[in-house]
């Protein structure tokens, strides 16, 4: 016989995962693992490209204001002069704890490879949505690097990106102003590669020098 003032005690059961919480209407998320606690890896957006010296710049910058005064109607997004380098390799995301690594690839890579000449000042275009400066690589040794730094599907072609036009209205006319406009050529001599980081936000891009590679020759 049962003992007076006791009583049956019921447990509600749990809901299963999935299964609707009825005080919220939500359904119930299962309890992190170990695995989905474990923080993604840092990485940084990288580069590898030749600096530019100031007399190229100023001369960038000269030509972009002469193109944007002839034909100012057009929507661009122009480069910042500051920012425009000669791309010889993108890596793309890279964990933190492998640049040491990318730039001591870097380094084996330029190993034997001489100081050179290049000439920067043909103008381009790309399908008339992307404005470019050439670059005139005699030696080769461009092509050389940007194999050495990793072999890609499409072949090299050294340029310096002034704009991307964002609206077809009027694209025309500003690329044949662009093709149509002189640029005076300039010869760089080439002694170092730079590693860059690439931070992107919503003012455009900033880059920082992470390591400098000279050419030992």
């Amino acid at each position: 016989m049962a003992a007076r003032g006791l009583c049956k005690v019921f447990t509600k059961p749990r809901p299963r995962i999935g299964e609707l919480d009825q005080n919220h209407g939500r359904p119930r998320r299962a309890a992190p693992t170990v695995r989905s606690m474990k923080t993604a890896p840092i990485s940084w957006r990288v580069f590898c490209a030749v600096e530019l010296p100031p007399e190229v710049r100023a001369q960038l910058e000269d030509h972009i204001a002469r193109l944007r005064k002839a034909v100012p109607d057009v929507a661009v997004s122009w480069s910042r002069v500051e920012n425009i380098h000669l791309t010889l390799k993108f890596f793309g995301n890279v964990d933190v704890d492998r640049i040491e690594a990318t730039s001591a690839a870097i380094d084996r890579a330029v190993k034997n490879v001489a100081p050179f000449d290049i000439s920067i000042g043909k103008t381009g275009t790309f399908r008339t949505q992307v404005l470019w400066i050439g670059v005139t690589d005699p030696s080769g040794t461009l092509s050389t690097l940007h194999e050495k730094l990793g072999s890609e599907d499409r072949a090299y072609r050294p340029h310096l990106t002034i704009a991307r036009i964002r609206r077809p209205e009027g694209a025309r006319r500003l690329a044949n102003a662009h093709l149509q406009m002189q640029f005076e050529n300039l010869n760089v001599a080439v002694k170092e590669i730079v590693l860059f980081r690439s931070e992107l936000s919503p003012k455009g891009s900033k880059y920082t020098s992470i390591s400098t590679h000279k050419l030992p020759g």
